[in-house]
Order: structure tokens, then sequence, then C-alpha cells
């Protein structure tokens, strides 16, 4: 592997390939800090709305929590929804397997299966948020409801916005630099922050899955 040239003194070149293995590691350390981060974040979020569905649910003020006038979504939408985001994952998770063996155009299908069950995912529950069989106070479950899955939309779709970057992303690295060493430091580190952006986005889609799932239960199935 070559090593990054420098103008100047071999002290000058050496202290330029230190600071760029250090970014490197500070790049990588950031994408695995910033996922678990996020994870916690997220945790908090849909805490709020999980702490709200047994708060309401338990206490069933004035027998408000769900009254017969309030008519439950359709299954379809549930059974659809978390399914295309579900499988969604466990595909996305299946490709970055094959990636880190050095496979990239396996991957790129995988990315693109995902990428398509969570934008329509996405379409989906727009339609049925539009398309609600009751008012969104009109008692604590339709109020649970409303406040989660719009929130949980917005969160599907940036994700699926990074996992759209990281397909653009992935042009730009030859396909044979996931199979041998590249020949540079500059396009070996390419490759491992890649890698490493990949993971982290495989953690934060697999974790959205699990939240999907479980309130799917909450919502639908009870």
């Amino acid at each position: 592997m070559a090593d990054i040239t420098a103008p100047g003194s071999g002290e000058a070149v050496a202290r330029a390939t230190e600071e760029a293995a250090f970014y490197h590691e500070a790049a990588l350390n950031a994408n695995w800090t910033g996922s678990r981060l996020a994870v916690g974040s997220l945790s908090f979020l849909f805490g709020a709305f999980a702490f709200a569905y047994f708060y309401l649910f338990s206490s069933n003020g004035h027998g408000m929590w769900l009254p017969s006038s309030t008519r439950i979504p359709s299954n379809h939408y549930g059974y659809a929804i978390t399914g295309l985001i579900v499988v969604g994952a466990l595909v996305q998770t299946i490709g970055l397997q094959r990636i880190k063996a050095g496979h990239k155009g396996p991957w790129l299908i995988t990315a693109a299966i995902a990428l398509v069950f969570g934008v329509a995912a996405v379409a989906l529950q727009v339609n049925e948020l539009l398309n609600l069989p009751f008012q969104p106070g009109q008692s604590g479950f339709a109020s649970v409801f409303v406040g989660f899955y719009p929130v949980a939309l917005v969160t599907w779709l940036g994700a699926m916005i990074w996992l759209e970057i990281l397909i653009m992303r992935s042009r730009a690295i030859p396909a044979i630099s996931f199979v041998e060493q590249p020949p540079t430091y500059a396009q070996a580190y390419e490759v491992q922050r890649f890698q490493a952006s990949l993971s982290a986005f495989t953690v934060v889609w697999n974790y959205l899955a699990i939240v999907t799932f479980i309130f799917w239960l909450l919502f639908y199935v009870r």
C-alpha cells in the first residue's frame, strides 16, 4: 500500500500520515458512538409514547381510552407497513454481511430492496393518516396513535434518505476495493468509513424496525 504523499521533509510526511490515521480512527469511532446515541435519543422519544399508551390504557379515565365510538384502523395497513419495515431491515442486515465479505453488487441489490420497502411503508403510512376512522382527540387511543405514527414516519423517511446517501456514496468506491486492499491509505480509509457508516445505519434501522413491531402489537394486535 502506498504511503500518503505530502510536500516537505520525511518528518512532515510522517506527521501527515499519523494525522490522517488519527482522523480516520476518530471518524470510525464517531459512527459507532453516533449510532448508539441515536438509539438512546430515539428511545426517550418513543418511550414517551409508550408511557402515554400504558398510562391512558390503565387509567381509562371516564372510559375514554377506547370507547365504542372509536374504530381501530384497518389491520391491513398495520400488517403491510410493519411487514415492509421489518423485512426491509432484515434484507439490509443480510446485505451488510455481504458487503463486509467483499460483495458490493449483492449489497446494492439488498439496499435497493430495503429502500423501496421503506419508501413504500412511508407512503402507506401517509395514506393511513389521511384516512383515519377517528378524529385525533376522539379518545386516548386515537391521541397516542396520531401522536406516534407521524413521528415514526419522519424517522423512517430520515432513515431512507440516509440509505439513499449511502447508495450514492458507494458508487464512487470500486467494487474491487471491498475485495482487495486498496493501493493507497486514502482509498482504504474511504472503504472503512463507508462500511462503518453502513453499520451505523443498520443499527438504527433495525432499532426502528423493532420499535415499529412493538407499537404494531400495541395498536393492532393488543
